[in-house]
């Protein structure tokens, strides 16, 4: 998608759609600078058709050669509403206005930033932009006899206009790195598991570090023998496929700079293991490996934008988890990474196994100063939070606070949940210092962060569960059905603040 700044306004514009932006007045008809649409709006506006309430759309054709203010064939206007104008609210009209055009022809579209709404236009260029990227995004790469007649268009090239250029496109900027880096999460999400495997992430890696910068080290089976990763090696053991664990570093070249760790849980196919999964639904484990693309397309926009002030590291531990002759049973013992053993009680409380070798690993290898993990890990966390925010938890209240403040930016919003030591005491194993999951099925996103803690010593730590909104999200006009990349958003936020 071509995406661009210009200084040459409607009336020069000889593109497909010209989009406006207006305010819901409080009283009367939203208003428009310009005249040919103002004329539309108001005709629309006595017919109780389009009042610019949030979400509302208006799309028209100016008759040729009648309204030399417009140079395209469609124009439409998106309403914002009348409550103050949010980020969030220039992301979801930027999604509507993307929406709207895939219904028609169009795949050219200029989009005319409102200026006096409150807000930075660097704000309204970014808020704009994520939204009519994001809103864009459509995964058709296995449908090869869709109906021409019913297939949603593809915008090709998004033009903004704004008096004020240069700031807008600082704004745009961000929001191209931080969409098109959901792109590619929801990309890797949306592949079948015998188009995306562990392998893959590892490719995906190597190929990143060189277009970007990053050095980028990949494990293989051998090396996590080495290493001692055996959380991950017992959960890869029922699979012919071999795991992979792809390491990525970003270092900003200042003296005593901070360093995040970033681990995203990469399980490319859960079967449950022997503790099978219901067959109801299970081809939506293909999206167990969120996290893991979640932090793959962060370190994308990392190499990116190459932030000044902080070293990012991203892990994804990955590997399916099957039912074969050699997969771990329930009641297994293993010793992980940093020597503790662990009681498998459950084999599909898998994504812990994996994420708790990950997380050991890297805080002793990086000794990094905060480490934020994100995981598909519980379905208990959309009985405790719907698909609506992400589960949050910490061991530390500022970091914490930061993810929170972030995820809000976003338009991601998380909650945090309590982590204290009466929940650690339901993990205790007869026969190992730990077991991964406890029986009873109470506080199952509590104790599956719980148990995470546990393999990051004293460091800074945020779990962020993403079961509910990594795809099945509440409903928004930037997100599409299926996966939503949520948390990709998030962390950039996160290390742009740092």
């Amino acid at each position: 998608m071509k995406i661009s700044v210009s200084s040459k306004g409607p009336a020069e514009y000889t593109g497909d759609m010209i989009i406006f932006f207006v305010r819901q007045p409080e009283k009367g008809q939203p208003v428009c600078p310009v005249p040919g649409v103002a004329q539309a709006v108001a005709q629309a506006s006595l017919a109780g058709d389009f009042l610019g309430r949030e979400g509302q759309t208006l799309l028209f054709y100016p008759a040729a050669g009648t309204d030399k203010q417009l140079g395209a064939r469609r124009a439409m206007v998106v309403g914002l509403g009348k409550d103050t104008v949010s980020r969030e609210t220039l992301r979801k009209a930027g999604g509507t206005a993307s929406c709207a055009t895939m219904k028609t022809k169009a795949t050219k579209l200029l989009a005319v930033l409102p200026e006096e709404i409150g807000l930075d236009i660097a704000d309204v260029a970014e808020s704009l932009g994520e939204g009519l990227i994001l809103g864009a995004y459509r995964f058709r790469k296995h449908q090869h006899d869709a109906d021409p007649d019913e297939a949603p268009g593809v915008i090709t090239e998004i033009t903004f206009f704004t008096s004020k250029g240069g700031e807008a496109r600082q704004g745009l900027g961000r929001a191209r790195v931080a969409a098109e880096a959901a792109w590619v999460a929801r990309d890797m999400a949306n592949e079948p598991a015998n188009y995306w495997t562990p392998s893959n992430f590892a490719h995906f890696g190597r190929t990143l570090a060189k277009d970007d910068g990053l050095k980028c080290t990949v494990l293989g089976k051998a090396d996590m023998i080495k290493h001692g990763l055996n959380g991950l090696l017992a959960v890869s053991q029922g699979s012919m496929v071999e795991p992979t664990m792809t390491v990525l570093e970003y270092r900003c070249g200042v003296k005593k700079a901070p360093t995040l760790l970033l681990v995203g849980k990469g399980l490319t196919f859960d079967s449950g293991g022997i503790s099978l999964k219901p067959s109801l639904g299970m081809e939506e484990m293909k999206y167990d490996m969120c996290g893991g693309a979640a932090v793959m397309a962060v370190m994308q926009g990392v190499g990116r934008e190459k932030p000044k002030g902080v070293n990012v590291v991203g892990i994804v531990p990955a590997t399916e988890n099957m039912p074969g002759s050699g997969a771990v049973k329930p009641g297994d013992v293993i010793t992980m990474h940093n020597g503790k053993s662990v009681e498998v009680v459950n084999t599909d409380a898998e994504g812990r196994l994996i994420l708790a070798d990950a997380l050991s690993y890297g805080v002793a290898t990086f000794k990094p100063d905060a480490v934020v993990d994100i995981a598909t890990l519980t379905g208990a966390v959309i009985v405790a939070l719907g698909h609506h925010r992400t589960g949050l938890l910490a061991n530390d209240d500022a970091l914490a606070a930061k993810l929170l403040a972030a995820a809000d930016e976003a338009g991601e919003p998380a909650w945090r949940l309590p982590m204290a030591p009466e929940y650690r005491k339901q993990l205790q194993s007869q026969v190992a210092d730990l077991k991964n999951v406890d029986n009873k099925r109470e506080a199952g996103t509590i104790l599956g962060a719980a148990f995470l803690k546990e393999f990051v010593d004293n460091t800074p730590w945020v779990h962020l569960d993403i079961a509910g909104t990594a795809w099945n999200y509440t409903e928004k006009s930037y997100v599409p059905k299926g996966p939503s990349a949520v948390g990709v958003r998030t962390l950039l936020s996160l290390i742009r603040s740092y």
